[in-house]
């Protein structure tokens, strides 16, 4: 096995060609020295086709080394060094042709995260004295790029960048950031960092400004991302022209909540409403996109037989969505029936309602003394729970446990979950739950009352509870609930609950009780 980065006799071979018909090629060799493509571009540049069998993995590089011809001996350009950052190349090398013969070698490697410069350009040198251990080197190298990363090399989750881009305020848009950390923490996803963009306006494409792509993409890259997640909802337009510019996966807000919920529902109610959100998501976003990155072309497009297999996609996708509709019904009419039973015994319903991670969960199994999942993630539990909660003489509510809100839940989501809400219509009480030790409370409380006024639920009978006062301080506690006229509990001491019992008592009975739980 060669050690050098090209040998003599095939770098002679290429500058002959490339001479000869005037055109630049270039060749993809991987460590073992093995060539794995051939690409004969035009006199200024060639295109690098797609690497899938050659993924960015674990590894720091793809263990793909670039060589290729230059014909008027000119150095690396700045497209070069583009590409050697955005497909990750062991290295990259321009060969300069002189009367058909090697000239100039210029040569070029990324550097560890934290080096002064990302890129290091080496000086140009006569091709027949530029000596380089090529193997020794690049072992080097990616070594001391993984030492450099800040995540255990042996941690399987995916890693995402957080990328937020609006002319919102900043604060605003700090809020956002941090629930979307929040939701990604509760996808087992690993956030490296967060990026805000506040450009002066959108650009419809790709958001931010191209150049500012590009070097985002790149910073993701050296960091070892293997995910691109973005705050705002993107256009299925919007996913094509990001992707075309990386092998990332690249998701929006609405996909890493759909993730979420397609993780968390056990139920077959919950399932179905999931799946059929997923695939009205998906349906819009089923592309040809390739994976394709040239300095000249953009990538490749999706024509071809690949247009066949894609209305292939299509329909059996539409098929499913009418299959999975049809049986949503057929559930929307189970829970019709089961809740006209429940309204014939007459007996009271309290639904818990509240923002997700609020603590519904934990409060439901506090009332009733049930074992509930419960988990500090955001939408740790999506299927609604119902248990019953007994009172002084024989009395009795049942007390249900409906999904997490957030805000801008995915429109398909939403109606997906519609069904399920539609409980809260028969409901005699809603208690509001909040997470008081939140900074965000009063946008919750905002979000969920949008929701409310949604479903046509506004004017239904309903408490305000401050929950995890615990977190708080005394003087903090009496200030919030006289100020929205609430009740302040902890879920986790239910000697915090009489105030909370009496007011349900008082609301469904017009009475109020002595200690009950």
């Amino acid at each position: 096995m060669h050690r050098e980065v090209v040998t003599p006799e095939l770098a002679r071979y290429l500058t002959e060609l490339s001479s000869g018909i005037s055109r630049q090629i270039g060749i993809l060799i991987d460590r073992d020295g093995a060539i794995t493509h051939v690409i004969v571009g035009n006199a200024k540049g060639i295109l690098i086709p797609e690497l899938e069998d050659y993924p960015v993995g674990r590894k720091a590089l793809r263990g793909l080394r670039l060589v290729h011809t230059h014909l008027n001996e000119e150095p690396l350009n700045q497209d070069d060094l583009t590409d050697l950052a955005l497909l990750r190349l062991d290295l990259i090398a321009a060969i300069g042709t002189k009367d058909g013969l090697p000239g100039n070698i210029y040569v070029a490697h990324l550097m560890p995260r934290g080096s002064e410069r990302a890129i290091e350009v080496l000086p140009s040198k006569d091709f027949h004295s530029f000596k380089l251990d090529f193997n020794t080197f690049i072992e080097s190298l990616e070594e001391e790029m993984e030492r450099a990363m800040v995540f255990d090399q042996k941690d399987e989750r995916e890693r995402a960048i957080l990328i937020g881009v609006s002319t919102r305020p900043r604060y605003e848009q700090e809020d956002s950031m941090e629930e979307l950390k929040e939701l990604a923490q509760s996808s087992d996803v690993l956030v490296l960092d967060t990026v805000i963009q506040r450009p002066k306006e959108i650009n419809p494409k790709y958001l931010m400004g191209e150049g500012k792509l590009r070097e985002l993409i790149i910073n993701a890259m050296n960091r070892g991302a293997t995910f691109l997640i973005f705050d705002q909802d993107l256009s299925p337009s919007q996913i094509k022209s990001i992707g075309e510019h990386t092998e990332l996966k690249v998701i929006d807000r609405s996909q890493l909540i759909l993730d979420i919920f397609a993780r968390r529902a056990h139920s077959r109610d919950g399932k179905v409403q999931v799946e059929l959100a997923q695939l009205k998501y998906r349906l819009p976003r089923l592309t040809g996109k390739g994976t394709a990155m040239s300095r000249l072309m953009g990538g490749i497009g999706g024509r071809g037989p690949g247009e066949m297999k894609l209305e292939v996609d299509r329909r059996r996708v539409r098929d499913r969505i009418n299959l999975l509709e049809k049986e949503l019904k057929s559930l929307s009419e189970a829970r019709r029936q089961r809740r006209h039973r429940r309204l014939q015994k007459g007996i009271p319903i309290v639904s818990i309602i509240g923002y997700t991670n609020a603590g519904k969960s934990t409060l439901l199994n506090a009332l009733t003394k049930s074992s509930i999942f419960v988990e500090d993630k955001m939408f740790a539990t999506l299927d609604t729970s119902s248990r019953r909660l007994r009172f002084p003489r024989e009395r009795e509510v049942i007390v249900t446990d409906t999904v997490g809100f957030i805000r801008d839940l995915p429109k398909d989501l939403m109606a997906a979950f519609r069904a399920t809400l539609e409980e809260l219509e028969d409901a005699d009480l809603l208690l509001h739950l909040v997470d008081a030790s939140n900074p965000r409370f009063e946008q919750h409380i905002e979000s969920v009352e949008n929701i409310l006024e949604e479903l046509n639920l506004s004017d239904k009978k309903r408490i305000l509870v401050f929950n995890k006062i615990d977190r708080l301080t005394g003087d903090e506690i009496r200030n919030i609930t006289f100020r929205y006229n609430a009740v302040a509990i902890s879920a986790f001491n239910t000697s915090t609950f009489k105030p909370l019992l009496d007011v349900i008592g008082q609301n469904i009975w017009s009475e109020t009780f002595e200690q009950l739980v």
